[in-house]
């Protein structure tokens, strides 16, 4: 399962912006299970297995809440290794009283959750590839209930120790503002492929037919405005690439496009169509 390395295109780390630095490194050690990898007075970047960045948040100056009904994160997603692992998250939550919601989407198991700001979390355990359904290029996933009696009969009585080492970032889903341009921009630009189209609401993509890496959504409303810049919410997130090579390709793909291409304090970043940045990053 190369879904989330090299040479598959996948969402690295992601990074947000919160209210309240101390309050989001509480909430990411103690609840989801974090390490810190580094901390400044107004940062923090998180780890799984001590040594890969996966989240990282920052309080900006003159924060202001997250605004309702803009384009930003939806959610971000952490895939666990093991469905074991998703049990023995499922008893952590419930001993400290975490509100969870939960379904079970055919390709994976998820639990839903928000941190102190309302930034949405999901974390998950895939199936295994082989009870995958494809059908003309587009993968079977639902909303059904999950079914918590038979993911707990894996549970194993030993004692919480966090996230596991393992732990990925498995995908993000966006809210943005309309499909067509956004469609444009990830496939032709980005180099994704559409894996799912859920109504005219909501478009799944992928790289290396992973069920998603990235959905994007309208359910904020079509024509929902970017959020302000010190508001909470998602600051930017990575992509991470298999070579200079591949990111030289990408951006060539998203000028032709008519996209933003900049850099920014040493990265290559993009912006979709509804203001959603995204650093490009070459694997080196």
């Amino acid at each position: 399962m190369n879904f989330h390395r090299e040479p598959t295109t996948y969402v690295g780390q992601v990074n947000l912006k919160v209210q309240d630095l101390d309050r989001s490194i509480a909430f990411y050690k103690e609840v989801i299970g974090f390490k810190v990898l580094n901390q400044t007075p107004r940062s923090a970047v998180f780890t799984a297995d001590g040594t890969t960045a996966l989240l990282s948040v920052e309080q900006p100056d003159q924060v202001v809440p997250k605004q309702a009904r803009t384009t930003g994160l939806y959610h971000f997603a952490l895939l666990l290794p093991k469905r074991e692992d998703l049990a023995q998250i499922v008893h952590h939550f419930v001993r400290h009283d975490v509100q969870l919601g939960s379904s079970d989407h055919l390709v994976s198991e998820a639990l839903y959750l928000s941190d102190p700001d309302g930034n949405g979390i999901e974390i998950y355990v895939d199936r295994d590839p082989s009870e995958w359904s494809w059908s003309n290029g587009e993968v079977q996933m639902a909303v059904d209930p999950l079914n918590f009696p038979d993911l707990l009969t894996t549970h194993k009585q030993q004692p919480w120790k966090g996230l596991p080492a393992g732990t990925v970032m498995g995908h993000i889903h966006l809210h943005v503002s309309e499909l067509r341009k956004t469609e444009e921009f990830y496939i032709k630009g980005l180099g994704f492929e559409v894996v799912n189209r859920f109504g005219s609401q909501a478009l799944f993509i992928a790289d290396g037919q992973y069920h998603h890496h990235i959905g994007l959504n309208t359910w904020a409303g079509v024509g929902a405005p970017t959020p302000p810049l010190n508001s909470v919410g998602l600051e930017s997130f990575d992509l991470m690439l298999s070579s200079e090579e591949k990111r030289n390709q990408i951006i060539t793909q998203l000028k032709e496009i008519g996209a933003t291409v900049i850099e920014d304090e040493g990265s290559t970043v993009t912006v979709d169509p509804s203001g959603n940045r995204i650093r490009l990053i070459a694997k080196q």
